[in-house]
């Protein structure tokens, strides 16, 4: 009991600061998220007091393992699986704080930018103690269609694809369906300002930290070094608030084009595009080629 009483009290100092700068930063999105995750989060510590020791069983089909729809736990190292699109209905194991999609939402908000999985996975871990690995966002974004299909604008967001010039999804990135329309569409130079975007994001954060983190300082010395003048001739974890200035700097040589270029691609989209389209892309005909080749097979 003591260990896990005291790793959640450590979660829950974590949550609390987390809190704070969200609020100091006037990010309301990520403080609603991490407010919620603290109460849960003390649920779980009421929980273990109240029974002398003993977490509540788990019961119903909440309880049953980590399966396409089972929550990922945050606090627990022997139970960090989670799967699918991580949907869950906020019952069963007391350690449980957020889901596989609430962590990718997180990872995102704090980004404020289209990203990789590989990304979303490093910011989850750094700065949320999150459990979640690349494979599991492989179909998150087809689980996000499907639902928005079936029940739409049912969700408060989703997790969807940026979109191409094309205006077809982006491959491996995803965004947020609330973002507006010119975060979530990239053109030529996009994918470079994108990144300084989040090297400015990520950033802020470890400069707002009460004290770094090893695995905040690893990212953001990571992506300094693609950043000219951020920090290549440091030793040790770089200055947040150079690379900032640095990421900065050039973002002002890029972002005049690229928020033209966006705007026209928002303009197309918003007239082309229908609400399933707008959020997850318009079919390619190489798309429409393997969907009826599948069909094809599947009627053998």
């Amino acid at each position: 009991m003591s260990d896990r009483l005291d790793d959640l009290e450590r979660r829950i100092d974590e949550l609390r600061a987390g809190v704070r700068k969200a609020m100091r930063a006037r990010d309301s999105g990520t403080a609603r998220i991490l407010r919620a995750e603290l109460r849960t989060a003390e649920r779980a510590w009421d929980a273990l007091v109240s029974h002398d020791g003993a977490a509540p069983e788990q019961d119903g089909p909440a309880g049953r393992g980590t399966g396409s729809d089972g929550p990922a736990r945050q606090g627990d190292g022997a139970g960090r699986r989670g799967g699918g699109d991580g949907r869950g209905d906020g019952r069963g194991d007391g350690l449980r704080l957020v889901t596989v999609r609430e962590q990718v939402h997180q990872a995102l908000t704090l980004l404020d930018a289209p990203a990789q999985a590989r990304l979303i996975v490093a910011v989850s871990q750094a700065f949320f103690s999150g459990t979640i690995r690349s494979p599991q966002l492989t179909s998150l974004r087809r689980d996000e269609e499907r639902s928005f299909k079936s029940s739409p604008y049912a969700r408060p967001y989703y997790l969807c694809a940026a979109l191409t010039d094309r205006l077809s999804p982006a491959r491996g990135l995803l965004a947020v369906s609330t973002w507006p329309a010119e975060r979530r569409l990239v053109g030529p130079l996009s994918p470079r300002v994108d990144f300084l975007t989040c090297a400015v994001q990520v950033a802020r954060h470890v400069g707002d930290m009460a004290r770094p983190l090893p695995d905040a300082d690893r990212l953001l010395a990571r992506m300094a070094r693609n950043i000219p003048g951020a920090g290549d001739d440091v030793f040790g974890p770089p200055d947040p608030g150079r690379v900032i200035e640095a990421a900065r700097r050039e973002l002002r040589v890029h972002a005049g084009r690229d928020t033209q270029d966006r705007a026209e691609l928002a303009k197309r989209a918003t007239s082309q595009l229908g609400a399933v389209a707008g959020l997850f892309g318009a079919a390619t005909l190489s798309t429409v080629a393997d969907r009826r080749s599948t069909g094809r097979r599947g009627g053998r």
